[in-house]
C-alpha cells in the first residue's frame, strides 16, 4: 500500500473518534511528507530539531509541526519561529527557554507537559509531583509566551495490554486533576497525547485526544544522520 493509502486508513479510523492524527515523519524524506500532505494530512511530528527545520523550509506553510522528541534548551531557537506544538516539555528550564524564544518572535507557543508513565528508565518526562510543582511555581506564572494545552505520555514498550491501559489511565486521571486544579476555566487545556502504532487503540479507549503514528504510515524508516547545529 502507498503512503496515501496507509494514511487514509488511519485518518478514517482515528479521526472518526474525534482524535487528532499526528503523522510521525522522522527519518523519512520530504517527498514522503509531501505525499501524505497531498493525501490531506496537515499535522506532522518530528523528533529532531534540525530535521524538522530542513523539512519545514521545503514544505507548504500550512503544515502544523509538532516536536515530539526530547528537546534540548539550546535547540529551541531554531523551531521557535514556526513550531505549532512542543509535546515534550519535561522541565521548567526548558519551558523558560521556550517562553524566551517565543517572545522574540512575538508568539505564544503551545506546549504539552511530558509525564513519565512508563516502567522504563530510558523514557523522559516529569513525575506527577514535578508537573504539579511546575504549574504552582512563580516562574511559570510569570511566563507570557507559552501555553500549556495538555499532557503527553509514552507507555512502556510491552505486550501486556493491561499494563499499557493502566499507564494511559494514570495519565488521564492526572490530566483530569490538573484540569480542575489549574485550568478549570481554560478551554485550551484539552489535549492528552498518548498512543502510537502499537497501542493507539488502547490509548483512545483511555481518553487520548492525539495519537502519533509513524512507520505504519510511511513504512520502514530511512536512517539519516542529521547534523546538529551549535
Amino acid at each position: 500500500m502507498s503512503i496515501a493509502d496507509n494514511l487514509l486508513k488511519y485518518k478514517n479510523e482515528i479521526e472518526s473518534d474525534g482524535v487528532k492524527l499526528v503523522a510521525v515523519s522522522k527519518n523519512h524524506p520530504v517527498e514522503a511528507v509531501k505525499e501524505a500532505y497531498d493525501a490531506g494530512q496537515r499535522v506532522f511530528g518530528e523528533n529532531l530539531v534540525q530535521e524538522m527545520v530542513e523539512k519545514q523550509s521545503q514544505l507548504p506553510t500550512d503544515i502544523e509541526w509538532h516536536l515530539i522528541g526530547h528537546l534540548q534548551t539550546n535547540k529551541v531557537k531554531y523551531i521557535a519561529p514556526f513550531v505549532k506544538l512542543i509535546e515534550s516539555v519535561d522541565s521548567i528550564k526548558l519551558l523558560k527557554e521556550i517562553d524566551k524564544q517565543a517572545a522574540k518572535h512575538n508568539r505564544v507557543i503551545d506546549c504539552l507537559l511530558q509525564i513519565y508513565i512508563a516502567d522504563e528508565e530510558t523514557k523522559f518526562g516529569l513525575a506527577f509531583d514535578e508537573a504539579v510543582e511546575l504549574l504552582r511555581s512563580e516562574e511559570f506564572a510569570a511566563m507570557k509566551n507559552v501555553r500549556i494545552i495538555g499532557l503527553m505520555g509514552i507507555a512502556t514498550n510491552t505486550a501486556n495490554e493491561k499494563q499499557t491501559s493502566t499507564e494511559f489511565n494514570e495519565l488521564k486521571v492526572l490530566f483530569d486533576g490538573i484540569k480542575v486544579s489549574y485550568f478549570r476555566k481554560d478551554d485550551f487545556f484539552k489535549e492528552i497525547s498518548m498512543g502510537m502504532s502499537a497501542d493507539y487503540k488502547l490509548a483512545i479507549e483511555e481518553g487520548s485526544t492525539m495519537v502519533r503514528i509513524g512507520s505504519n504510515i510511511f513504512g520502514k524508516r530511512i536512517i539519516k544522520h542529521w547534523k546538529n547545529k551549535d
